[in-house]
C-alpha cells in the first residue's frame, strides 16, 4: 500500500485516500491540495496529498509513483547480463552508477576479483555518475525555485559527460557498459578517453560550478528559501535509515567509499596506486535543505580530485576476467578468429553451460549518488537471479518527506522535495 490511513470513527480504513483526507480537513476546518503528478517540481511522476490549514503543512501522504515497471520482478528473466539494462533506468540522472552497482553485486556472489584495467575505469566513470546527478539535482532544486539560469549551467555541462559515455559505450544515454567481470567493450583509446575527461573536469567543469556558486550561494533569496527549512537531527536521520549527502548533512559520518570500500577505494586492490586514492567526505551539521545543496556542491569537488588522480594511472592489460572463468564475453576480434571464444559467446548467451553460478545469496552496495544503492541476490544455479531485491535511496528517502515538510509553509515543499532529489523510478516496484 503506497499511503497510510489513519481510522477514525465513522470512515473505513479501505476508503479512497483523498475522499479520506478531504472529509477528515473539512471536519477540522483545513483543505487538501494535491501537489502533483502534473507540478512541474515533481516531474509529472509524484503524487503528494497536503493537508493545509492555510499556508501552512499539517499533513503529508506521499504517494510512491505511477511508474510501474516491475523492475525486480524482471530481474527472474534476464539474466546477470542483460538486467544491466534494466537497473540502469532506476536512477536514469545517472545510468553507469546503476550498472557498476549492479554488477559489483553479481560479482560478489560469483566471487569475481576484477582486473586492475577494469577496477580504474569503472572507479572513474562511477565518480563521473555522482557529478552528472549532484549537477542535475542542484540545478533542478534551483529550477524548481525560480533560478533557471542556475539550471542551465548544471545541465550543459552533463551533455559532455554524456559525450564520454557515448565514447566507451554507443550510447549517450543508457550506456548499459559493465558486463560481468568486465565491460561489453574497451576503452577505444586510452589518450581519447583521458583528453575528454581531462577537458571536462579541469576546464568545463570549474567555470560550471564557480558560476553556480556564485549565483546561488550569493542569492539571498535562495539562501532564506533553503536555510532552516526541511531541517533533521543527526540521529533522526540515522533513525530514518537516511544515506548519503541527506545524511552527511545532517551529520552522519558515513560514505561506503570509506566504511565498505570497494573498487579503487579498497586497500587491496592489484592496481597500482591504490594506497593513494584519497578524498575527503564533506559533513554539515545543520541537516537542512541549503546543507544538503553545499554537501552535494563539496562532491563534486572531490569526486574531480579522484578522477583527476586515477586519469594517468590507468592500467594496460584485459577490461575483462580470463577467458578460463567462462563468465565474460570474448572480444570480437577472437570471436572470428578463434572457435573456443565464439563456442563460449554462444554458451553465454545461448544456452545454461557458460554460467557457473553458485546456489546462495549476497548483497553488496556501493555510494551512489544518493546514497547506499545495494542489491540483494538470491541465486539457485541458473543464469538467471531466482530473486533479486534493490535497495535505492529514493525508496527510504521518500518516507521522511511529512517528517522534514510538516510545519513549513506551502512554497517549502518544493524546496525540501528538491533537496531530496527522489527519483521516481527508484520508488517503483
Amino acid at each position: 500500500m503506497p499511503y497510510t490511513l489513519i481510522p477514525d470513527e465513522g470512515y473505513d480504513v479501505d476508503v479512497e485516500t483523498t475522499e479520506y483526507l478531504e472529509n477528515r480537513a473539512d471536519s477540522e476546518g483545513r483543505w487538501v491540495l494535491n501537489f502533483g503528478p502534473q507540478h512541474p517540481a515533481t516531474h509529472t511522476t509524484l503524487r503528494i496529498v497536503l493537508e493545509l490549514d492555510g499556508e501552512r503543512v499539517v499533513r503529508v501522504t506521499p504517494h510512491i509513483g505511477y511508474l510501474h515497471s516491475g523492475f525486480e520482478k524482471l530481474a527472474e528473466h534476464h539474466d546477470y547480463n542483460q538486467y544491466v539494462c534494466t537497473v540502469s533506468r532506476m536512477d536514469y540522472v545517472s545510468p553507469i552508477v546503476n550498472d557498476i552497482a549492479w554488477h559489483h553485486a553479481v560479482e560478489t556472489l560469483f566471487g569475481i576479483n576484477l582486473t586492475p584495467r577494469c577496477t580504474v575505469v569503472r572507479t572513474i566513470l562511477a565518480e563521473l555518475g555522482r557529478i552528472q546527478n549532484h549537477l542535475l539535482c542542484v540545478g533542478a532544486a534551483a529550477l524548481d525555485l525560480g533560478a533557471f539560469t542556475g539550471f542551465l549551467y548544471g545541465f550543459n555541462e552533463r551533455e559532455f559527460i554524456y559525450d564520454i559515455m557515448d565514447y566507451i559505450s554507443g550510447q549517450r544515454f543508457h550506456p548499459d557498459w559493465t558486463r560481468v567481470g568486465g565491460a561489453m567493450q574497451d576503452i577505444p583509446d586510452d589518450e581519447v578517453f583521458r583528453r575528454m575527461v581531462r577537458s571536462f573536469i579541469d576546464v568545463r567543469l570549474p567555470k560550471a560550478l564557480k558560476d553556480m556558486e556564485t549565483l546561488l550561494t550569493r542569492n539571498r533569496i535562495f539562501v532564506d528559501r533553503l536555510q532552516g527549512v526541511g531541517a533533521i537531527s543527526r540521529d533522526d536521520a540515522i533513525a530514518w535509515s537516511l544515506t548519503g549527502p541527506i545524511a552527511r548533512a545532517s551529520g552522519v559520518r558515513r560514505d561506503l567509499r570509506k566504511d565498505e570500500p570497494y573498487l579503487c577505494f579498497a586497500p587491496n586492490w592489484d592496481g597500482e596506486g591504490a594506497d593513494a586514492v584519497d578524498f575527503s567526505v564533506p559533513i554539515a551539521h545543520d541537516g537542512d535543505c541549503l546543507c544538503r545543496f553545499l554537501v552535494r556542491f563539496e562532491e563534486i569537488e572531490q569526486s574531480r580530485a579522484i578522477i583527476s588522480h586515477l586519469l594517468d594511472r590507468i592500467p594496460g592489460g584485459s577490461m575483462n576476467v580470463e577467458v578460463d572463468a567462462k563468465l565474460t564475453v570474448p572480444d570480437k576480434a577472437d570471436v572470428y578468429g578463434s572457435i573456443e571464444a565464439t563456442i563460449q559467446l554462444f554458451e553465454i548467451f545461448m544456452t545454461n553451460r557458460g554460467w557457473d553460478v553458485p546456489i546462495g545469496e549476497s548483497y553488496a552496495a556501493i555510494e551512489s549518488p544518493n546514497g547506499e544503492l545495494g542489491y540483494y541476490i538470491v541465486a539457485d544455479g541458473s543464469k538467471c537471479a531466482w530473486r533479486a531485491k534493490t535497495r535505492p535511496p529514493a525508496f527510504l528517502h521518500f518516507q521522511v518527506l511529512a517528517r522534514l515538510l510538516e510545519g513549513h509553509q506551502l512554497g517549502d515543499t518544493v524546496a525540501v522535495l528538491g533537496s531530496l532529489n527522489i527519483i521516481a523510478a527508484e520508488l517503483d516496484r
